[in-house]
């Protein structure tokens, strides 16, 4: 069994919070930012079940800033 660490973007909707693995391309949601890691966790876990990922290198993750007319 091999750990890997996997990167979850989160936003909020309403009152719920979206977790996202954009590397696997899991979802998943919580009523707490917690709730919804946890929930991203169990559900990476179950596909990474079915459909493992080969090893590769882990992508490089940053951010940028756009300018958008308001």
């Amino acid at each position: 069994m091999t750990t890997r660490t996997f990167a979850a973007v989160i936003h909020k909707e309403e009152d719920l919070y979206v977790a996202e693995c954009p590397e696997v391309g899991t979802v998943s949601q919580g009523t707490s930012i917690d709730e919804a890691i946890a929930n991203l966790k169990e559900a990476t876990e179950l596909y990474l079940e079915e459909f493992p990922l080969p090893e590769t290198e882990r992508p490089l993750l940053t951010t940028f800033e756009a300018t958008v007319n308001a």
